[in-house]
């Protein structure tokens, strides 16, 4: 029944998000259109429900060959491949509004594990790759508040960013998934939509913690 009633939210939520959002993506979708490479929209491979591919919407925000530049699929605070635009997309996530797309077409939900592309996929154990995507993947969720700064995290780490990423972020990130898949409730999602709003109001506050308090212990 929770899965009904969440697909029935996500559904009306993303149809009627849309078109109360259009007065604030088409001026940006014209902006992108003539800054930049000229591209609106970028696709990326992701992993999805039950460890199913698919393509994810987000705003264009850095060059097209980036995943082959510099350091790939992980993205660093002040990154020379992001454009002066797609900068402040990426500060204020805007660029993840068109992932509202996905949840109509129902590859996401608006709360769920953040689906990965393969390669930092590929740094959760087995046990994590086989459960994280029971659920589907989400616009927000509690990995994404917990590192809602990790691309900070990773620019200040003294190391590379892959290992930094394999040795920190994807054991702490998978646990916190595990979490999820424990917790999945209407009332735990609407929890983590207002910690994303507070996050994003309040970036340096700490209230996840305090509302969920069994959550898996900092690791960072």
């Amino acid at each position: 029944m929770y899965k009904v009633i969440k697909r029935l939210i996500d559904l009306t939520g993303s149809t009627i998000l849309l078109i109360l959002l259009l007065p604030i993506l088409l001026p940006i979708c014209i902006i992108l259109k003539f800054t930049g490479e000229g591209y609106i929209f970028y696709l990326q491979r992701r992993i999805g429900y039950k460890n199913k591919y698919f393509d994810i919407f987000k705003f264009a925000t850095m060059l097209k060959n980036s995943p082959n530049i510099g350091t790939g699929t992980i993205t660093t605070r002040n990154d020379p491949r992001v454009f002066p635009f797609g900068k402040w997309l990426r500060m204020t996530k805007i660029n993840e509004l068109p992932q509202i797309i996905n949840v109509v077409k129902g590859d996401m939900s608006f709360v769920g594990p953040r689906p990965l592309v393969q390669k930092t996929f590929d740094f959760y154990p087995e046990d994590v790759k086989s459960r994280i995507y029971n659920s589907k993947p989400g616009i927000t969720g509690i990995g994404s508040i917990i590192f809602r700064d990790e691309e900070k995290l990773i620019s200040e780490a003294k190391e590379p960013p892959f290992e930094f990423y394999g040795r920190v972020i994807a054991p702490y990130k998978g646990a916190l998934e595990m979490w999820y898949q424990d917790h999945q409730s209407l009332k735990t999602d609407v929890l983590i939509v207002f910690l994303t709003v507070w996050a994003i109001i309040a970036p340096q506050s700490e209230l996840v913690y305090k509302v969920f308090k069994d959550l898996p212990e900092r690791r960072f």
